[in-house]
């Protein structure tokens, strides 16, 4: 189906004609329209363009309410203050429009990007042989969502997980391994991801201890990591054993935080190892990089240290070895000329935005990054504790990410649990329920937050039945699906003949809102912005919900209709809206 015109703009269109009739000079000028707290729009573009034209903007604004077509969409329109126009939509016009967001099933009237690209996101980068902590959320919470978003807005999307698979230290765990040959057998054939991760952080253990005790030992642990980059066959092997038992930790925690992670998407650090002595010569050849102290450097005019000295990006290091900037570049390289991106998303730790500010400038330099394909950081803040501090446990230890959602699901089917008779949950779906709500809960509370800003992790909170939480909102999607248990042989029918009550108008006029919202969401990789209309949308649900009576007292037929169908369409966009947040809202709670 074809995409709906939304209300913003039907008026704008109108308000545009007009605007021309009046000051045919002016061309086709910006009427810059708004929702208004005053009316359901303000323009407010006639005081610049009367400024423009040495015109009295009353005056000019008084010419453009004669020439606007009213009727259909706009029912009144007034002058304001100095030459703002005040805009009331009618009824009908809100019902119909809805109508054909209803019509639309898969949707809801949102269309596509005009000109969509292929974006790259690097989101999701845990560390091989290293369990997954609580500063790994928000880059695979954020990023997911925005992959969501982007995709629904008809962009290609690439995911790419960046994994941390390469360094010094498999040196040591690979000699380890090989001396060790047995320690990551599984007699029982497969593993849990939590029987994974706890044979990695047992074997890192025990080849540290050894590392640090045995000096012919650590010998041997750094001539392995020559072999490693030297590609030498066994050492590989045994190096993918360490990748492989990863991954089935890595995908058990994803699979709990309900994200697909695709093993074709994972690309670490040793993906571009082949690139980077290429990289480096590139660089080299063309100046954008020289020899400083035998490291091949990259400087910048506005990156100095405290002693006022220029700190380079180190690209290759004095004794020969790479960079973590030698990768990234690498990595540019294979995604803006393999995979054709438009677009390089980077979801990574604002501390990080130095190393990127750099890579990307050292990029744009060489020209691999120019006007048609741009680079980005969506840089996210840190989370803290109640106490406003990095969030640690009692011991002062980093949280496991694992430990953390299991807590949130504990709560969370606690919760569920006390509402359950009532509903007349089965313990199966209390504990599915608690699964849903638990996640939603922590990826809600990271994704209603600006994602540069911090947040503070408050499980308390997150898992209320009140304020801005994805449990509100789970609870009004079931609210709102329980109603249709009960309308009997009532069905939603749009009836755009009848007038609105306050509360459906105003409900009415954001469900037109959802369209507008995602594009703006979509261009600001913005998932917060999301977050914010659905809460307001469940807001204006339970105000509708209060006010206008659906099934008791029962209303006339053609008003019960035409409120089942504002209960159906409001449903629907909380569902898909919560979906592309990457957050489930079961039928019953």
């Amino acid at each position: 189906m074809a995409s709906v015109t939304s209300l913003t703009a039907s008026v704008h269109q109108r308000l545009a004609d007009a605007l021309s009739a009046a000051l045919p000079e002016a061309g086709s000028a910006d009427p810059l329209l708004r929702r208004s707290d005053r009316a359901d729009f303000q323009a407010n573009g006639i005081l610049a363009l009367a400024k423009k034209a040495k015109a009295n903007p009353r005056e000019l604004a008084t010419q453009v309410v004669e020439r606007v077509a009213s009727g259909d969409v706009i029912k009144d329109i007034e002058v304001s203050g100095p030459g703002f126009l005040n805009i009331t939509v009618t009824d009908g016009a809100i019902v119909r429009n809805l109508a054909e967001r209803y019509a639309d099933s898969d949707r809801l009237g949102v269309p596509l990007a005009e000109h969509p690209g292929t974006t790259v996101i690097d989101y999701a980068q845990p560390n091989v042989a290293k369990e997954m902590h609580v500063g790994h959320l928000r880059s695979a919470v954020i990023g997911a969502a925005v992959v969501q978003i982007l995709e629904f807005t008809g962009e290609s999307v690439v995911r790419r997980h960046h994994i941390g698979d390469w360094g010094t230290q498999f040196g040591m765990l690979i000699q380890y391994l090989i001396e060790h040959p047995h320690e990551l057998d599984h007699q029982g054939g497969a593993v849990s991801g939590e029987e994974a991760m706890s044979n990695l952080n047992g074997l890192y253990k025990a080849a540290r201890a050894v590392f640090d005790s045995d000096e012919e030992f650590k010998t041997r642990a750094r001539r392995r990591v020559v072999d490693l980059q030297a590609g030498e066959p066994e050492t590989l092997a045994m190096w993918q054993k360490f990748v492989d038992e990863s991954k089935i930790y890595f995908y058990s925690v994803f699979d709990k935080l309900d994200m697909e992670i695709r093993d074709a998407d994972v690309v670490g650090e040793s993906g571009y190892n082949d690139m980077l002595d290429e990289t480096c010569r590139m660089l080299e050849e063309s100046g954008v990089a020289v020899r400083s102290d035998g490291a091949l450097c990259v400087f910048f005019d506005d990156v100095k240290g405290p002693d006022g000295n220029p700190v380079p990006l180190i690209v290759k290091k004095s004794d020969g070895g790479y960079g973590y900037a030698a990768t990234d570049l690498s990595a540019i390289r294979d995604r803006v000329f393999n995979l054709k991106a438009s677009t390089l998303l980077y979801v990574v730790d604002a501390r990080q935005s130095l190393h990127f500010k750099m890579v990307f400038e050292t990029a744009r330099r060489a020209g691999w990054l120019n006007d048609d394909v741009k680079a980005h950081q969506l840089a996210f803040g840190t989370v803290l504790g109640k106490d406003g501090k990095p969030f640690k446990t009692r011991e002062g230890e980093t949280v496991r990410l694992v430990d953390l959602l299991d807590e949130a699901i504990d709560r969370a089917t606690s919760v569920v649990r006390e509402k359950a008779e009532k509903v007349g949950l089965s313990e199966p779906e209390i504990e599915e329920n608690g699964r849903y709500v638990g996640i939603g809960a922590v990826k809600y509370a990271d994704l209603s937050t600006s994602a540069v800003r911090d947040y503070k992790f408050d499980l308390d909170q997150m898992v209320s039945l009140n304020g801005d939480t994805s449990v509100y909102l789970q609870y009004a999607y079931a609210r709102i699906r329980s109603i249709f248990g009960k309308a009997g042989d009532r069905t939603p029918v749009a009836h755009p003949e009848l007038e609105l009550a306050p509360a459906e108008r105003a409900l009415g006029l954001h469900l037109d809102r959802f369209g507008e919202t995602l594009e703006e969401v979509a261009a600001e990789y913005a998932p917060h912005k999301l977050a914010a209309y659905l809460y307001q949308l469940a807001s204006l649900y339970t105000t509708f919900y209060d006010q206008c009576p659906v099934i008791k007292p029962a209303p006339a037929q053609e008003i019960a209709e035409n409120r089942l169908f504002l209960c159906d369409l409001t449903g629907r966009t909380l569902h898909q809206g919560m979906s592309l947040l990457g957050i489930r809202t079961p039928e019953r709670l």
